[in-house]
């Protein structure tokens, strides 16, 4: 049976007993609109937890002015259904709850925050820091689970737990995919019909410029990637580079070894972004 609650309180009252037991517990942070992508999340956290708490909570700390924060999907009764017998406890705090301070302070992604997703949106990152940590607080568990697809948001959240939370087990999960090759994301049912088709453009943008990281310098990797938009006009690419996984700073065109592709493009209104780890073998 899977609970759900709403209150630090009832949290705590949860998970007190697990804690006196000695139980491992693991966090899956979400926004709800749960997905088959979310759900590899719990089931990943499963194999290494003996309790699994998913919360549910649409940070409004992450939305920048004129993003979509009041239409963002929320659907708690069928994300709750879709966690029966997966999720030992659901968590689906109020705002009130997450930040009992009037004037909640912000965490600090610092430089990198401003960098690419950051750039489009400004205090994005410092949101999301802010909202990862309280949940680790009130959670207080041995491990937490998070998706590829954001990787410049599992870097930032790696370095704060870093700090913060250094006994804190990060589980990086593979990207889920549909058919074609899309990642799953909420925000794919924003797509039209027609705009579903012209979104294959990511995951095509991915496999160009992965072939491409065989024998060439960063530059035309780049470049290999970006031209798989010139077939798709009606989609506009906001950003594609090439990151070193160690800084999230773009690399020098001579660079060779692991390297993290990251692109974010706009299909009709709707945003999406994708990332694939690659090794540049030949500069």
């Amino acid at each position: 049976m899977t609970h759900v609650v709403h209150s630090a309180e009832e949290l705590d009252a949860l998970l007190t007993p697990s804690r006196v037991e000695g139980k491992v517990i693991a966090l899956v942070p979400t926004m709800g609109a749960l997905h088959e992508g979310h759900l590899e999340l719990v089931r990943r956290a499963r194999l290494d937890a003996d309790v699994v708490v998913v919360s549910i909570f649409v940070n409004p700390l992450q939305f920048s002015a004129g993003e979509d924060f009041d239409r963002y999907p929320r659907s708690l009764e069928n994300d709750v259904a879709k966690l029966n017998g997966s999720a030992d406890i659901v968590f689906a705090p109020t705002p009130e709850v997450m930040y009992p301070e009037e004037n909640t302070s912000k965490l600090s992604a610092g430089e990198v925050g401003d960098l690419f997703e950051g750039a489009s949106r400004p205090g994005h990152f410092d949101g999301v820091l802010t909202a990862v940590s309280r949940l680790c607080e009130l959670v207080q568990p041995q491990i937490a689970v998070f998706g590829q697809k954001d990787a410049q948001q599992v870097f930032v959240i790696s370095r704060m737990v870093a700090t913060s939370f250094p006994t804190l087990a990060l589980v990086i999960v593979p990207t889920v995919r549909e058919e074609d090759g899309l990642a799953l994301s909420s925000r794919n049912v924003y797509l039209s019909d027609s705009e579903r088709e012209d979104a294959r453009v990511m995951p095509h943008a991915l496999l160009a410029a992965s072939h491409a990281a065989r024998h060439s310098s960063a530059s035309d990797i780049v470049r290999a990637g970006k031209k798989a938009f010139e077939q798709y006009p009606l989609v506009r690419l906001e950003y594609l580079e090439l990151v070193d996984p160690s800084t999230f700073n773009p690399v020098e065109n001579d660079y060779t070894g692991e390297a993290t592709l990251i692109v974010a493009a706009y299909v009709g209104t709707t945003r999406l972004i994708d990332t694939e780890n690659l090794e540049i073998i030949h500069a």
